[in-house]
């Protein structure tokens, strides 16, 4: 399996998410309203050796990803994640449309008549049997239009979809899912969960290997499941050659200082970090607190 960066810049703070402090959260927002700031941003922390990005589908992904198209020979090395889907624009299609007209909406809503031919000869009469697997396809599809263009590496299934196929034990959707990143976008298949040593377990029963795992890591448990003794064993007995370990949340949204964060995370068996800063000072400190090169 491909090695992944061990250091990859996030996106919360540019749109506003900070569990912790809504306040804080707002100042982010009103900061991030000019999408300039963003570039800014991002600028400085390629400047403080960063090569790769993860990036959820939003709805301002789009302009960002255009924005590095464009200047494609200045960002040509960067490393994309992308994260997919963005959860809450589904949620509230289908609240407001339902299930399968919601499903329509994204499939064919700015597409070109070619391109809904396209989806269509891939995916037949899916929408109208139901086969979940094409519609999954077909979905990953929309949201990867996005990126296109960009070095992806890996492509992640956000945590509010992995936790709910988990939960149901379906093995046959990760199965397709990985296969489907690997042979339609040459990407390694990543998934972010909140359970990453029970996730871990069922991949490894149902010999889905090489895959890359996000997940919240920190020494107090914040968005951890079950809890932190848990995370420590499954990563210390984890083969990096089947399963990458990625951390986020190491700081616990701020409940704990970087020093102290990264003093335990770097004695973790995990092969990356991704996390999300605003100033040039935090993302200096970040990257010489970060340090994952022992051999575990």
């Amino acid at each position: 399996m491909e090695k992944i960066d061990k250091i990859i810049f996030g996106d919360n703070q540019f749109f506003g998410i900070n569990h912790m402090s809504q306040e804080k959260a707002q100042q982010l927002s009103e900061k991030f309203f000019d999408i300039n700031n963003i570039y800014k941003v991002y600028d400085i922390a390629f400047e403080c050796g960063i090569n790769a990005v993860m990036l959820n589908s939003n709805d301002r992904a789009r302009e960002i990803c255009n924005y590095f198209r464009d200047n494609k020979n200045k960002y040509d090395s960067i490393n994309w994640y992308p994260s997919i889907p963005y959860p809450h624009k589904y949620a509230n299609m289908v609240a407001e449309k339902g299930i399968f007209p919601a499903i329509n909406e994204v499939l064919f809503k700015d597409n070109s008549a070619l391109g809904v031919l396209g989806m269509m000869a891939k995916g037949g009469k899916a929408v109208l049997s139901k086969d979940a697997i094409k519609i999954m396809q077909m979905l990953i599809d929309v949201e990867m239009k996005i990126f296109k263009g960009l070095n992806i590496k890996v492509v992640f299934l956000q945590n509010i979809i992995t936790d709910l196929i988990l939960g149901y034990g379906v093995k046959e959707i990760f199965a397709e899912y990985c296969e489907y990143i690997r042979n339609a976008y040459r990407a390694t298949p990543g998934l972010i969960t909140q359970n990453m040593p029970y996730l871990l377990s069922k991949l490894k029963e149902w010999n889905i290997k090489n895959v890359v795992i996000c997940s919240s890591y920190n020494k107090i448990g914040y968005l951890m499941s079950p809890d932190v003794s848990s995370y420590i064993e499954a990563s210390d007995t984890n083969n990096p050659d089947d399963y990458q370990l990625m951390a986020m949340s190491t700081l616990a949204s701020g409940a704990i200082p970087a020093k102290e964060a990264y003093d335990f995370i770097n004695q973790q068996n995990i092969q990356s970090v991704v996390f999300g800063a605003s100033s040039k000072k935090h993302i200096e400190e970040t990257v010489q607190l970060i340090d994952l090169k022992k051999e575990k």
